[in-house]
């Protein structure tokens, strides 16, 4: 079988920016495990596959380890594929997914993407203490989102600093946390560990911001924020909190088209 495969640099203004995702169309769903093997043998945060519904398409995340059921990079580098290349012109679609229907909306060199919102709630006694920890530096506090954790730093600079242990973190809940604070270029950071589903540390993370964006329009007082993901390797997010939904947007670039076979 030879599959057409797209890998696309998300959140990037240029190659070698934001985050590298791998981009498979398909006619029908291949096999759980055969997609489970592809995002493996390609070695990124996340392969996403899609397939024609309707008038939308089918949208499926993998991780080298484990399917996600929400990732907003490889949304974007999937709605950049189909509306550049495989049906230039578009200017809009529409995913179904184990998150919910997600719109992308191309504007010029922007998609924008729109996402369900997520809330904070108190750390489980204990998993504040174990994040900290492995985080390291001194967060002003640590709450939990879904299936990941949110620590608050006072500046951007600790958060550019930080060098976790990952094999705490792996120990700590869910093996996934936010690092984020107060941005000095922009309205705030972050960045996004994930030992827990086989990512180190993510470049770009769209899902994180479903729980960044409402958090800081509202200590912030503002709907429209510019956000910054500042590990080694970052990008940027022009965001707005809109009730239930947030809306994240940014450039792609197209690195590498070829041909998959197995």
């Amino acid at each position: 079988m030879r599959l057409p495969i797209y890998q696309v640099d998300a959140f990037a203004d240029r190659v070698f920016d934001g985050n590298p995702a791998a981009v498979v169309p398909l006619q029908a769903w291949l096999p759980e495990s055969a997609m489970l093997s592809i995002a493996a043998e390609n070695n990124l945060a996340e392969t996403a596959f899609f397939v024609p519904e309707g008038d939308g398409f089918g949208l499926r995340w993998f991780t080298p380890a484990v399917e996600v059921p929400l990732c907003g990079h490889a949304t974007l580098a999937s709605a950049f594929v189909l509306m550049t290349i495989l049906e230039p012109g578009r200017t809009k679609v529409r995913f179904s997914s184990k998150s919910g229907p997600l719109d992308v909306t191309r504007a010029g060199d922007l998609f924008a993407l729109d996402f369900p919102s997520r809330t904070l709630e108190p750390c489980k006694p204990g998993d504040a203490e174990k994040v900290a920890a492995a985080l390291g530096g001194k967060p002003v506090s640590v709450q939990f989102s879904t299936d990941r954790f949110m620590a608050l730093y006072a500046t951007a600079a600790e958060v550019r600093a930080l060098r976790p242990d990952l094999r705490a973190l792996l120990g700590a809940g869910t093996g996934r946390a936010i690092a984020t604070a107060p941005g000095d270029d922009c309205d705030f950071v972050s960045r996004f560990f994930a030992p827990g589903v086989g990512i180190d540390e993510d470049p770009v993370t769209g899902s994180s911001h479903c729980t960044l964006v409402p958090y800081w329009a509202a200590r912030l007082g503002k709907t429209k924020l510019l956000a910054r993901q500042v590990g080694p390797r970052g990008g940027t997010l022009h965001c707005e909190h809109a009730g239930a939904r947030t809306v994240m947007a940014g450039a792609a670039k197209l690195y590498l088209e070829g041909a998959i076979h197995v």
